[in-house]
Order: C-alpha cells, then sequence, then structure tokens
C-alpha cells in the first residue's frame, strides 16, 4: 500500500476538518487521525491504522448529526420509538455511511490522492459481532429506515464482547472460531460511562410499610451488576438524523477487592470482576444446559432492565411525571427476548417509583407492543420456575400477579372453559412449571404483529389462537422489508447506477419507484447491460469462491444459490437430494445436455444442532464428489462458503440466478434473504411459505417457480399419518439416493456417517421433503428450461427487481409508524442547531 502523499496534503485552513467535505480537508482530516488518535505515521502505520484514521475521519461528520438530532429531539418533546432487540446484525459500518453520507465519491478521491485504496480499508473492518440471522439483520434494516424516515428512535441491546463464532469449514465440517471483532476496538461506538445504571439478580423480596403505612414489597439482591452503555449512531440515507443504538455491557459494582487482594488473594481480587463481564461476553450460549438457559435469560433481563431504566431517566429528566411515559415511548419487543421488560416496567414503576398497581399496568400495557417471529413450537421461550424464580424473584411475583388479575378477566368472558385459561395462562402447568414468555409479551403489549401475510394468519390460528379469539382486533400484520441502500447501493453498485441511469436515483428512498424498469423489459440495449452487470457480479463471486475454497467455477454456469442458517425446515437437504437426481442423470448418460449450474450454500449451524452440522458435511461430501467426478466435466459444482455473515453476504445477493426459498410451507416467519435475491434480480424457486407468498404476488407468478405442499396441505397429510418411507419406496430416484447416501458412496465408502439423516428421512421427515421431493425436482427442470432461454430469463429478472417495492424496510418502518406506534417524523435542518462557533448546547438527559 502506497501513502508516502499521506503526509503532504495541504494544511491550508480553509474549513472545519471535523465537518469539511473539500478533497483537501478530507486528506488533511485523515492524516490528523492517523497522527494524533493512531498515534501512527505512514512509515509506522498498519493498514487497519488507516482503516480507524478513515473511521474517525467519517465519524466526525457523523456526530455533528448525531449530537443535532438529540438536541432536536430533545427541543421538540418527540414521541420516540425504543426497539428492543437481543441482536443487531448491523454489518460494517464503514461503507454504509458513505453510501448515507453520500460522500463515498470524495472519500474515494481523497484517499487515491493519499496512496490509499478504499476498497482495501472497507474491507479491514470487523463485522460487529451482534446477532446471528434474520432477527437481528432485520433489527439493523430497521434501525436504518427509522432514521432514513427521520423517526426518533433509539435501538437497545447488548454489546457482546465475542459474536456468534467464525466458522471454518475443516475436512468438510464446521468448526467453530471465537469470533474476536472487539481486539482492535471498535471506531463507530461511544462510551457513556456517566449514566450506567445498576441490575439486580437473585436474592429475596421482603414486605415493609412505606411512610404512609401502605404495604410494599423491596427486594434484596444476591448481587448487582452495572451496565455500561456504549452508543453508535445510526445514519440515515441523505439526511440529518441519526438515531442512536444503545448497548450494554455488564460489570461489577466493584471491580476490585482490595480486602481479598490484602489477604494474597491476588486472583479472587478481580473474581466479581470476571463474573460480571461474562454476561455480555458472547452471544446467544448453547441453550442445551441449564447453566446455558440461565446466561441467556440473565442477559435478556439485564439488557432490558438497563434500557427501561435509561427511558425512565430520559423521561424524568426532562421535567415529565411517569405517567406520561407510554405517551413518550412506543417499546417494541422484537420476539420474546426482552418480554420479561414487561415485568421489569411493573417493577420499577410499582417498587421503585410508588406508583398504584393498576396506573402502572395501564402505563405497562400501553408502552410495549410485540413482534412475534416463530411458529415453531420449540421456538417460544419458556423459562422453569425454578430458574426464573432463582434469578428474578421478585418478577415472578409479579408474573403471578398479572396472571392472577388477567385469567379472572378471562373467566368472566369464557366461563367454565378450563382449556381456554390452560392456553391463555402465564404459567405452563404441563409437567414442569414453566412461565410463558410469549404469552407476557402478548397481556402486557397494545398490539401483536407477525411477519408476513401468512406468518400473521397462522399466528392468529395457531400459537396465538386464543389470544385473537379474546381480543379479535389486537393481532396485526407488518410484513418485513430490507433497506434498499445496504443490498443494492452498496453491495450492487453497478446495478444501482444502470437503474438511476433510466429512472433517476429517488427510487432509494422510495422502492417503488421501481416500476419504472418495467418500460425498459424489451429494450435490447437494457436488457444486455442488465446481462453484463449479473455477469460481472457473478465474476466477482466466483473469484472471491476461488480464494475461499480453491473451487473454480464458471460464472456463465446458472448460479443457484441458498444462504441462510443451517436448519432442517430449510431443508438444504432437500436441496442436495436435486443436486444428486443431477449427478446421477449424467452419471447414467454422460453425453446428455445439462444447463451448467453452480450450486452455493452458505450458513451457521448452532453449535448443538448434530443435524445440522451433518446436513454441512453432506454439502461438502456431495461436492467433493460432484466436482471431481470426470463425466460432470464441471458442468455441475458444489460450494459451500464459510462463515457466513452481512460481510461476506454481501457479493452473494448481486451473482445470484436462482434463490433457493424452498423451507416447509408454515414454519418461516418471513424471510429476508429471499427480498434481498429479488430485489437484486435473482428468480426464486420456493414454496408458499413466509414472504414468499408476498413476493408472487407482487412479482407475478409467471416470475416464480412455485413448488411443494400448501400449508394445509401439510397440516392434512400430518393428521392422517405421515409415512415418508412409502414416498421413497413409490419412486426410484429417492429411492436410489437414499441407498447411496447409506452405502458410502458420497462418504468415502463410510456407510454410517449419514445414517442419522438418512434414517430421519425414511421415518421421521418431520419436514416432509420426501413429500414434496418429486415437485422440487419437476420444478427445478422449468428453472433449467427457464435458463436455457436467455431473453426470457433476463425479462423475468428485471421484473422481479421492479416489482420489488413493498419489500423495502422503510415502508415496513412506515406501517409500524401508522398502525402500532403512532409516530411522526422530525426532519432535521442543521443549521437550526448548530453554531459554527458556539457549537452544540446537548441535553443531559441524553449524555
Amino acid at each position: 500500500m502506497k501513502v508516502e502523499n499521506l503526509a503532504a496534503c495541504p494544511t491550508v485552513d480553509v474549513e472545519d476538518d471535523r465537518t469539511g467535505l473539500s478533497i483537501e480537508t478530507l486528506r488533511r482530516a485523515l492524516a490528523d487521525n492517523l497522527f494524533y488518535v493512531q498515534g501512527k505515521y505512514p512509515g509506522t502505520a498498519t493498514k487497519n491504522d488507516y482503516y480507524m484514521a478513515l473511521a474517525y475521519t467519517v465519524r466526525d461528520r457523523l456526530l455533528q448529526r448525531w449530537l443535532a438530532t438529540r438536541e432536536a429531539y430533545d427541543k421538540q418533546d418527540v414521541r420516540i420509538v425504543c426497539y428492543l432487540s437481543a441482536e443487531f446484525l448491523l454489518g460494517p459500518h464503514l461503507g454504509n455511511n458513505l453510501v448515507n453520507l453520500d460522500i463515498y465519491e470524495p472519500i474515494q478521491r481523497a484517499l487515491t490522492e493519499s496512496g490509499l485504496d478504499l476498497d482495501e480499508l472497507i474491507a479491514q473492518e470487523e463485522e460487529p459481532g451482534l446477532g446471528n440471522g434474520g432477527l437481528g439483520r432485520l433489527a439493523a434494516c430497521y434501525m436504518e429506515s427509522l432514521a432514513s424516515l427521520e423517526i426518533p428512535a433509539i435501538g437497545y441491546g447488548i454489546r457482546y464482547e465475542f459474536g456468534i463464532f467464525d466458522q471454518e469449514i475443516r475436512d468438510g465440517w464446521q468448526v467453530e472460531i471465537t469470533d474476536k471483532w472487539l481486539q482492535y476496538g471498535n471506531p463507530w461506538e461511544i462510551l457513556q460511562a456517566d449514566i450506567a445504571v445498576e441490575v439486580k439478580f437473585g436474592g429475596h423480596t421482603e414486605f415493609y410499610a412505606n411512610d404512609q403505612g401502605e404495604q410494599c414489597v423491596r427486594w434484596l439482591p444476591n448481587y448487582t451488576l452495572k451496565g455500561i452503555p456504549y452508543d453508535t449512531p445510526i445514519l440515515g440515507y441523505h439526511v440529518n438524523t441519526a438515531n442512536t443504538l444503545r448497548l450494554w455491557k455488564a460489570e461489577a459494582s466493584e471491580s476490585f477487592d482490595f480486602q481479598r487482594f490484602n489477604q494474597g488473594d491476588y486472583y479472587g481480587a478481580v473474581d466479581d470482576k470476571t463474573a460480571a463481564e461474562n454476561l455480555t461476553k458472547v452471544l446467544y450460549p448453547n441453550d442445551e444446559q441449564v447453566q446455558g438457559k440461565e446466561l441467556r435469560l440473565q442477559q435478556q433481563y439485564f439488557f432490558v432492565s438497563c434500557s427501561l431504566q435509561d427511558m425512565i431517566r430520559i423521561h424524568l429528566a426532562e421535567g415529565n411525571r411517569l405517567e406520561t411515559f407510554h405517551e413518550k415511548f412506543a417499546a417494541q419487543l422484537n420476539d420474546t427476548h426482552p418480554a420479561v421488560g414487561v415485568a421489569e416496567l411493573m417493577r420499577l414503576l410499582v417498587d421503585e417509583h410508588a406508583m398504584p398497581w393498576n396506573t402502572a399496568w395501564y402505563v405497562t400495557q400501553r408502552t410495549f407492543a410485540y413482534t412475534n417471529h416463530t411458529l415453531l413450537p420449540e421456538a417460544l421461550e419458556k423459562w422453569s420456575l425454578s430458574l426464573f424464580g432463582r434469578l428474578l424473584p421478585r418478577h415472578l411475583e409479579i408474573i403471578y400477579e398479572i396472571n392472577q388479575r388477567f385469567l379472572e378477566q378471562v373467566r368472566q368472558q369464557f366461563p367454565n372453559d378450563v382449556g381456554r385459561i390452560a392456553a391463555l395462562s402465564l404459567i405452563d402447568e404441563s409437567g414442569e412449571r414453566y412461565v410463558r414468555m410469549a404469552n407476557l409479551a402478548s397481556v402486557g403489549s397494545y398490539a401483536i404483529n407477525g411477519v408476513a401475510a401468512l406468518h400473521s394468519e397462522l399466528v392468529k390460528s395457531t400459537v396465538l389462537r386464543e389470544f385473537h379469539e379474546l381480543w379479535p382486533t389486537k393481532i396485526t400484520n407488518v410484513t418485513n422489508g430490507v433497506t434498499p441502500r445496504r443490498w443494492m447501493v452498496l453491495s450492487n453498485p453497478q446495478l444501482a447506477d444502470l437503474i438511476t441511469s433510466k429512472i433517476g436515483h429517488s427510487w432509494v428512498r422510495q422502492l417503488g419507484e421501481l416500476r419504472q424498469l418495467e418500460a425498459y423489459v424489451n429494450d435490447a440495449e437494457f436488457c444486455a447491460a442488465w446481462q453484463q452487470v449479473k455477469l460481472a457480479n457473478k465474476q466477482q463471486l466466483a473469484q472471491r469462491i476461488l480464494n475461499l475454497t480453491g473451487i473454480e467455477v464458471d460464472p456463465t454456469s446458472m448460479f443457484d444459490i441458498q444462504v441462510k442458517r443451517i436448519h432442517e425446515y430449510k431443508r438444504q437437504h432437500l436441496n442436495v437430494l436435486h443436486i444428486i437426481t443431477l449427478y446421477n442423470r449424467i452419471k447414467e448418460n454422460p453425453a446428455q445436455e445439462i444447463v451448467p449450474r453452480t450450486f452455493i450454500f452458505g450458513g451457521k449451524a448452532a453449535p448443538g444442532y448434530f443435524l445440522a452440522k451433518l446436513m454441512i458435511k453432506l454439502i461438502t461430501s456431495v461436492g467433493e464428489v460432484v466436482n471431481n467426478d470426470a463425466d460432470v466435466a464441471g458442468r455441475l459444482k458444489v460450494v459451500f462458503l464459510p462463515d457466513y455473515n452481512v460481510t461476506n453476504s454481501q457479493p452473494v445477493y448481486p451473482a445470484a440466478d436462482l434463490s433457493e426459498q424452498i423451507s416447509t410451507a408454515g414454519k418461516e416467519a418471513s424471510g429476508t434473504g429471499n427480498m434481498k435475491f429479488s430485489m437484486n434480480g435473482a428468480l426464486t424457486i420456493g414454496t408458499l411459505d413466509g414472504a414468499n407468498v408476498e413476493i408472487r404476488e407482487e412479482v407475478g407468478e409467471e416470475n416464480f417457480f412455485l413448488f411443494g405442499l400448501t400449508v394445509d396441505e401439510v397440516m392434512a397429510l400430518k393428521a392422517q399419518g405421515y409415512r415418508p418411507n412409502e414416498y421413497c419406496d413409490r419412486n426410484p430416484n429417492l429411492q436410489k439416493i437414499i441407498h447411496q447416501l447409506s452405502s458410502g458412496v458420497f462418504s468415502r465408502g463410510d456407510q454410517n456417517l449419514f445414517m442419522p439423516l438418512v434414517d430421519n428421512l425414511l421415518y421421521q421427515d418431520p419436514y416432509l421433503l420426501c413429500a414434496d421431493y418429486q415437485a422440487y425436482v419437476d420444478c427445478q427442470d422449468q428453472v433449467s428450461q427457464a435458463y436455457a432461454e436467455t431473453d426470457r430469463w433476463t425479462h423475468m429478472s428485471i421484473l422481479n427487481t421492479a416489482r420489488m417495492g413493498k419489500f423495502s424496510s422503510d415502508r415496513s418502518i412506515r406501517d409500524y409508524g401508522e398502525t402500532i406506534w403512532q409516530v411522526q417524523p422530525v426532519p432535521l435542518t442543521l443549521k437550526d442547531y448548530v453554531q459554527a462557533d458556539a457549537g452544540l448546547r446537548v441535553d443531559q438527559s441524553w449524555v
């Protein structure tokens, strides 16, 4: 990296180094940050030093907007959305902030003139390890859209020191490596140690009489931790609004025990600090063991308590009464992970602020709204009473009280309905007793929403059926969306530029304007340009695949991609059954014509999920055979991309020809990868599951490859007694594949390796692969036929992108704002809040 010119940048003070955007100012700011913040000069600086200097240069231009945003909210006494989520899968900040600040080109020029490469520095950034899947990525999209729509918001979560894990593939198996994303520092966060809060755990409660002689409850904890907030500005696209993501780190109340140190117990002197910090060390530990579950509950309560205390502090500092707390804040529970917040807000209002129960319950129910993200029973959180009571004794008492009052209301409406009472109760009384977090969230919220039209209807008819019958208007739908800024403008700049050349740039903020592309679907020049962009993206991904895996793939082949968390219900193994089907066809007739395909997989399996990890081994083992068979002659390639995350996904979506969305109908809540693929011109093969239903409606059924059982057919088949082995017996191709898997054809002769998967398919098959297999293979044949017709495929690709306006996260946030949160945008003009000489007056309630 050539950097001699960096020190030679101009020193003339033509504009403010912290906010100026001229090339000379940017170069000077970069040099200053390298010297004064990193403590380096070009002769000693590493690539990471240059990245950090650039990040601070960009952050300086963010902070002006961030502080002005907070002051504006204070002056105007606005209603604020508080998005409570255990995950925020943000992705790297640098590139996204350059796009949203609209300074990508000047920064690139300044770096080039200083002998630096922007792409290299962007690649240097460690991805924040703050999430592990779609729920966390959705939260990140929503935070960006909230800022882009200028809606006041605070995101609240946990500052995990280590992410879920980095994934390596060794001999075809997933190996988990510690994700040390913070080891070189995080230039985007700002420590706010002066507004730390205390969080209690364990102990017991006792009654006491207050000064008015009223009976009250006091919680006497076993130990208390400190919650330390770290703020990250989240900037909107081409606006001055920068909202706050506030993440909490756990620390001991006292970091050093001098008494133990003086007694010679040197390690024991810091035991409390070590134990406390373990709470926010790692994202979502393996929760198969009791200890893992305990830590997860601790994490959830910790960040919720910190966040609610912070919200109360802000509210009181602005001179408001707690009786109006729900008018100031709309707190969205992103799934059940923050649901303990219902009990915690009650505790804070009743115990800490002496509010009468009925008033506190009125405030609490009107503060929270709850998003349900799952239809899988195992994903509906519940906690044993013994564990919950040991960690949070006061909250268990509060939940009992809420439950008693709630069930009395139910009995009045549905007398003598024992089954309904059992279903609605916050306590699961069957077998070992549990606290049901979805029920707590449902009772303690004023609104409940699903995340796709189909999902919301299934929520009403299955997992929350009794709540829907009790409150028919409470459950609504807000279909998920993704931000086009990261998933098109940043990750697919060539396509974004092509689109802008035809319809202008306002589509980035109003994605529905993509419909204008339909006018060019028969324009030969535009179609040729569309094909060239896709080919260039595939060439880039092909090079990346070669660098990461050593596998050489043909960019002109169909890129058939399935990237998502590895799970049986997402059915990556159904995809593998199709690969083996094509392989067998070639082996039976090596000379036959076949549409070349590159099958690309990516995703992480939970460390304790044996079958999911075995599915990764299956993919890589089939690839080992197929990729090296002379009869195949390169017409089929199978690739598993390691360590799938936001960074590694950004080159994937633009390069996809076919998007695999093949979950069993009724199992996927929504999906967001399906949206990212279609936005970037990929065609979808999928079931009528999650948001696939709405995507198909928008793009047109003729531009979507549909197969598989419907939700009703799945339920009917299971009700009548599903026997997967019978499907196998009736299908010679499937029967042959099962034999190959069990005889060692794809496992170097090891006949036992894949037997757990084979036995699962033949005798259980909970996700109906055998029932959907033939329909999937037949549909894939239709895909091959369409891909062979280049013009037809291109038309379908353009229409997929053109009709994806509904699936912007901007539309999702507008829906939330209008139907659930009742919030309004607060446009911000910097000159209204920033004085060149005096600077900003910062409201102390926020700092």
